[in-house]
């Protein structure tokens, strides 16, 4: 199985990188022990950055941008981190998913992950990370991963990030999303919305008599 991990770490060393890191090797140490194997592939959104900001402002999607298209593609599982700036999921990491495709993740299982500063950002992802993935219909994982300074040296983070793998890995063997017919739970390409703009309504709407 495939199991992309999307990063938006800005520093080398990285903590989000390294709560992503642990998360993947744990869903690979998971899955050999069930007689399974994951590959890991990494997305560090710190190498897209120019061509993320070209796609937001034009059509043009760059050759790196693409690779990681492709590997979101082809992806069983995904593990999403971000570091939190101001309250929220950074801009670099948002505008990564803004510029997908609207159902190139449907389906797709996926670990939220986030790191900060402090303990007061833990909510940035159930708040706001857990919508942004609604809307584009992944599977997110019950147990969600946050790490401010003080969590690094506790326990009871190894144990989250055990569980997260888990369910990921779970989500992943089961192979839901080719057991579904997404088709019309896709974003694009739907008539059952379809407006007749040669209507007399449509026309006084338009300030036509």
């Amino acid at each position: 199985m495939e199991l992309v991990v999307v990063t938006a770490g800005t520093s080398d060393p990285s903590s989000t990188r390294m709560l992503a890191d642990r998360t993947a090797q744990k869903v690979a140490e998971l899955a050999g022990q069930r007689g399974g194997e994951v590959r890991v592939r990494v997305i560090d959104l710190r190498e897209l950055a120019t061509e993320v900001t070209t796609a937001l402002i034009s059509p043009m999607v760059g050759p790196k941008l693409e690779k990681a298209i492709a590997a979101l593609r082809e992806a069983d599982g995904v593990i999403a981190a971000t570091p939190v700036f101001k309250a929220g999921a950074s801009g670099l990491f948002t505008s990564f998913f803004q510029v997908l495709e609207n159902d190139l993740l449907i389906a797709k299982p996926i670990v939220l992950a986030a790191t900060a500063g402090t303990a007061r950002h833990g909510l940035v992802v159930d708040d706001q990370m857990r919508s942004l993935f609604g809307y584009l219909r992944s599977m997110v994982a019950p147990t969600s991963l946050f790490a401010a300074p003080e969590d690094w040296s506790d326990p009871a983070l190894n144990k989250r990030i055990e569980r997260a793998a888990l369910e990921l890995l779970l989500l992943m063997e089961s192979d839901f999303a080719s057991k579904v017919e997404w088709r019309s739970y896709n974003h694009e390409d739907s008539n059952d919305f379809a407006i007749d703009l040669d209507s007399d309504l449509m026309r006084l709407a338009a300030g036509g008599s």
